[in-house]
């Protein structure tokens, strides 16, 4: 998919940088995600709704083909649909909407104001994440209730979306930041929202070695992975939590990446 339409940034005249030091990173995403969360819900709703059909059409449509009592591969399919609905979101559109906006130059407006760029990143793939909770939410409840597995760590879903988006969403912005073109970046999303569709939905036992390499690597791979352990009768919760950190920690990275990137951009 590519932007279609003009980002209203790129037709704003920026005004001038104001006196005195920016304000503090908590107060500028705050400010970012306060604008991006408004042109997200107009422009990007009926995506978001799409992101949501896609993932529980999934769920439905293996389902066919799984055997009821095969509960690892089930776990792993629910996990990875759920997780796919941040992907397609925080991934493929975060890249989409960086790389329209470097594009269009649209960068100098942001850098007239009093905020960091840390403060644009973090802002913007906080208002693209939000909204990926209540698809999530919605595939991983279907996905128990049609597939017969436990629900009593169901809730281990929102600390996985959350990891999840900050990981993604950090390289959608990355991709969106580094790449030339607005057009490779949308390829390159919608290549790692695929892979994250192919590696997430099968369990890791089912894989080629080299393709569990692979799948090491890619990023939300780990929190499907805990949250799949999470709906299983006795979820191992020391790996739980250890895979629910080192996808934080991925995602802590590619940010802070996102930000020097968002920052050269501008000084060119």
């Amino acid at each position: 998919m590519t932007e279609l339409s003009t980002t209203a940034e790129s037709t704003a005249v920026a005004p001038a940088p104001p006196l005195g030091a920016r304000v503090r990173l908590p107060a500028g995403i705050a400010a970012v995600a306060a604008g991006q969360v408004g042109r997200v819900r107009i422009a990007r709703g009926p995506l978001l709704f799409v992101a949501t059909v896609q993932s529980l059409g999934l769920v439905v449509l293996l389902r066919g083909i799984v055997h009821r009592h095969d509960l690892a591969t089930s776990a792993s399919i629910v996990a990875g649909s759920t997780i796919l609905v941040v992907a397609f979101v925080a991934l493929n559109l975060l890249a989409q909407r960086f790389g329209a906006l470097r594009a269009s130059a649209a960068l100098d407006y942001y850098a007239a104001m009093p905020v960091s760029p840390s403060a644009v990143v973090l802002g913007t793939a906080a208002s693209y994440a939000s909204f990926t909770v209540p698809g999530a939410v919605v595939t991983a409840v279907v996905g128990v209730v049609i597939y017969g597995l436990p629900a009593a760590h169901l809730w281990v879903v929102v600390p996985a979306v959350a990891v999840a988006s900050v990981a993604l969403s950090g390289v959608g912005a990355l991709l969106g930041l580094v790449l030339p073109r607005s057009e490779l970046a949308t390829i390159a999303g919608q290549l790692g929202m695929t892979a994250v569709l192919f590696l997430g939905i099968i369990a890791p036992t089912h894989l080629p070695l080299v393709a569990r390499g692979l799948r090491a690597v890619v990023p939300g791979t780990l929190a499907v992975d805990a949250f799949a352990d999470s709906l299983r009768a006795h979820p191992d919760w020391t790996a739980v939590v250890l895979r629910l950190l080192v996808t934080l920690g991925y995602g802590v990275v590619a940010l802070a990446l996102a930000g020097r990137a968002l920052r050269r951009a501008v000084d060119r």
